[in-house]
């Protein structure tokens, strides 16, 4: 089918490849992928070196998630988004099948069962990245039902209560809330109603509450955050050694490579608290420049949404950056003591080949999204970005309706001349 030809009785244009990366995203990737190859050197040397008697173990193991994570997103760079409407059940039912096989093999690491594979592989991240392609691509396909609770929210909540449960029994609370998060997100986007939105915020309100009731890890971290907020000296240990770090690293840090938190108790400094580490070496400069770096490529992502040539595009960009923004704004936050302690890995920086590879892979879809132009079906349910859900559902107050669905009505109500 051409370009200019119709389709129902309304103009089609065929997405077509431009054959070029987006210039600017490609930019901030690569300079968030050599900023965090040199602070996780920086951090795990001497972690490794007690851990594993090598003291370039870790380093070494990130270079080849990082090449297998480059492949990855290469090939779906060159992968047009619009085939995963074949593939995301097959690999929805496999992340299930990873997820209660981490269960049932019981490798506990650190408290939690959430690796494979010696430890090597976790698939919570895998969930995350498969779980906004899953329901991209479902909400696209169901969005002239969405206003439908027995078709929209419920079908909705029981994808991501069977994901969420699963991870949620590791235990990993963050990644579960993550999903969950996401899901909200993309839910509004694709045009869901308003008052099912705010029912979902209830019920992930009200079960948010009882999982931190019941369970022992979310009490403990939940009663470390709120003492630590009244009195950092009361936080919890893995926050307090944080401050340290960010204290003694002022507005121009220690240099890098000298930061002394990391040789002297900080917990975990290659993962977990790698943007303590940052602080203390680069100071809040460097802290800010790499803020600075993330909310580049948020800022990138949503201009690719917004340029998407169908829903499906902008569903799939918008959901993929948010994550990466999410992941980030937590790690950070926790690390100064504005979140409870949640886990999350620090994007391209913390040591973690399933996170880094993850990561790389969505990029690659996004690269894959920015590479296509011209539109799609104009069809009277669809919007074409994001920029328009917003325009449409906020300004005039009402439930998400595209122009070409109000045009098409108000041409139906006129007159015959």
């Amino acid at each position: 089918m051409g370009t200019g030809a119709f389709v129902n009785g309304q103009t089609y244009k065929k997405p077509r490849f431009t054959g070029g990366f987006d210039m600017p995203l490609l930019v901030v990737v690569v300079s968030l992928v050599v900023f965090g190859l040199s602070m996780l050197y920086s951090s795990s040397w001497d972690f490794s070196l007690g851990a594993y008697g090598d003291a370039m173990y870790m380093f070494n193991r990130q270079l080849t998630w990082l090449g297998l994570g480059l492949f990855a997103a290469l090939v779906l760079a060159f992968f047009d988004y619009h085939n995963w409407r074949r593939f995301v059940v097959p690999a929805m039912a496999l992340t299930i099948g990873l997820l209660i096989v981490v269960l049932l093999m019981n490798e506990i690491r650190f408290g939690a069962k959430r690796a494979i594979l010696g430890g090597s592989v976790q698939p919570s991240e895998l969930a995350k990245l498969v779980s906004i392609l899953y329901l991209s691509v479902w909400l696209y396909a169901k969005r002239q039902h969405l206003h439908d609770i027995s078709l929209g929210l419920i079908p909705l909540g029981v994808i991501l209560g069977v994901v969420g449960g699963l991870i949620y029994q590791q235990p990993d609370l963050s990644a579960a809330a993550t999903v969950l998060m996401l899901g909200g997100l993309l839910f509004f986007l694709a045009g869901g109603d308003l008052k099912q939105i705010g029912v979902l915020l209830i019920v992930a309100t009200i079960a948010a509450w009882f999982v931190a009731s019941i369970s022992a890890t979310g009490q403990q971290r939940v009663g470390d955050f709120l003492a630590g907020i009244k009195d950092p000296l009361q936080a919890s240990y893995h926050v307090r050694r944080s401050f340290e770090a960010i204290v003694n690293g002022g507005w121009f840090g220690v240099g890098l490579g000298q930061s002394q938190s990391k040789l002297t108790g900080l917990p975990v400094p290659p993962t977990d608290s790698v943007f303590a580490v940052v602080v203390e070496e680069l100071g809040w400069f460097g802290a800010v420049g790499l803020i600075a770096l993330y909310g580049f490529l948020v800022w990138r992502g949503l201009v690719i949404a917004r340029r998407a040539p169908d829903m499906l595009g902008t569903l799939l960009a918008t959901g993929l950056v948010t994550w990466i923004a999410i992941e980030a704004l937590v790690n950070m936050a926790v690390m100064v003591g504005l979140l409870p302690f949640a886990g999350n890995a620090l994007p391209f920086i913390s040591a973690g080949g399933s996170n880094l590879v993850a990561t790389l892979a969505a990029l690659g879809i996004i690269f894959n999204i920015s590479r296509q132009t011209g539109e799609g079906t104009i069809s009277d349910d669809e919007w074409r970005s994001y920029s328009a859900v917003v325009n449409l559902r906020w300004w005039n107050g009402r439930r998400g309706l595209s122009r070409a669905r109000r045009t098409q009505r108000a041409n139906q109500s006129a007159p015959e001349s």
